[in-house]
């Protein structure tokens, strides 16, 4: 292997699945701009995709949302799936989520039968060409820039990957400390904390721990529609529409549970009643249609000590898989020096 040459590889798209699309972590700083920052929905899945084929964690890859997706590529290339449970064949043979896999040339890859959740996350070890929006591939299609992958698409990846072998596809290829979801309860449950109107919202704290809310067929990357009991705040009187964060549980004028995700608009005038706790953000990513959840109230310290638990794990398995690429003398990935196109807004 000479870690030093890069070499240029066409991946066809033969099957596209419901909805796929090029993701990556999202926009940095762009929200001061007025433009949500977007990105993948699960991003624990995303990242840790990127982490296992030696990719930081924001590279480019794609976000696919059920049906059957395939592809070949023209060279060797070496791949993760993350993301809900799901069936990934390579050469008729089945092999395991949450690992690297390498794949030969020309050789058929399909990604089909997801369930319990909403989307798989595919990374190719090198970068994607992709054309960018404010510095991110992470689709926004209210800007005209859906991203959207089709079949018989033509995707190039810059890839240094080259003759790493792996002689049994179906056994894995690293022992790896990967933090793999649970996405198998038949309720999910989410942490929250409090919100600006929970005070205001007499009732609302128990309501949200004892119910069992069904997400809504209108459901996006915008945010979760929840059927389900709801209180309306009394005596606040009007809102002015104000910032709103990721998770954000609003109850507009209507009888629903709202949940805004990452490509929410920026402001709103209706009530916040609580928000999900940011280590939660990656499950409710994954909630399709008639997924049943309720909610479980943490304090702030605790929802912060969630997340950075959940942070220590993925730098934990970016530490291993660094020192043991070192070892066998698989390169990492930094960005190529030739960046795809930047398509700014007119």
């Amino acid at each position: 292997m000479d870690p030093t040459r890069e070499q240029d590889v066409t991946i066809t798209i033969s099957e596209s699945g419901w909805l796929s699309t090029f993701q990556d972590l999202g926009r940095e700083d762009s929200e001061y701009l007025g433009v949500p920052c977007g990105g993948a929905a699960d991003q624990l899945s995303a990242a840790t995709a990127n982490i296992l084929v030696g990719n930081r964690r924001g590279a480019p890859l794609m976000e696919i949302m059920g049906g059957r997706f395939a592809f070949t590529a023209s060279r060797d290339v070496f791949i993760s799936v993350t993301g809900t449970p799901a069936d990934v064949i390579v050469g008729g043979v089945p092999v395991g989520m949450w690992q690297p896999v390498c794949v030969p040339a020309k050789t058929r890859v399909l990604i089909t039968n997801a369930r319990d959740g909403m989307r798989n996350y595919l990374a190719f070890s090198g970068e994607l060409d992709a054309p960018r929006f404010m510095g991110s591939v992470a689709p926004e299609s209210r800007m005209g820039f859906p991203q959207q992958l089709a079949a018989g698409h033509k995707v190039g990846l810059d890839s240094r990957y080259q003759g790493f072998s792996q002689p049994y596809l179906g056994q894995p290829l690293f022992r790896l400390p990967v933090p793999v979801p649970d996405f198998s309860a038949n309720v999910w449950t989410i942490d929250v904390v409090g919100g600006p109107e929970t005070a205001g919202t007499p009732g609302i704290r128990e309501l949200l721990s004892g119910s069992v809310y069904t997400v809504g067929p209108k459901s996006n990357h915008v945010g979760l529609r929840l059927n389900g009991p709801v209180i309306h705040p009394e005596g606040l009187g009007e809102i002015i529409s104000h910032g709103v964060p990721i998770g954000a549980f609003e109850i507009p004028h209507g009888d629903e549970l709202i949940i805004l995700g990452r490509s929410r608009t920026l402001t709103a005038g209706y009530p916040i009643v609580a928000v999900a706790a940011k280590a939660s953000l990656p499950l409710l990513g994954q909630a399709r249609p008639g997924r049943k959840m309720t909610f479980r109230w943490l304090s702030n310290e605790a929802a912060v000590e969630r997340w950075r638990e959940q942070q220590r794990l993925l730098t934990a398995l970016e530490d291993r898989v660094q020192s043991l690429f070192a070892a066998v003398g698989l390169p990492l990935h930094e960005a190529p020096g030739s960046s795809p196109p930047d398509i700014r807004a007119a």
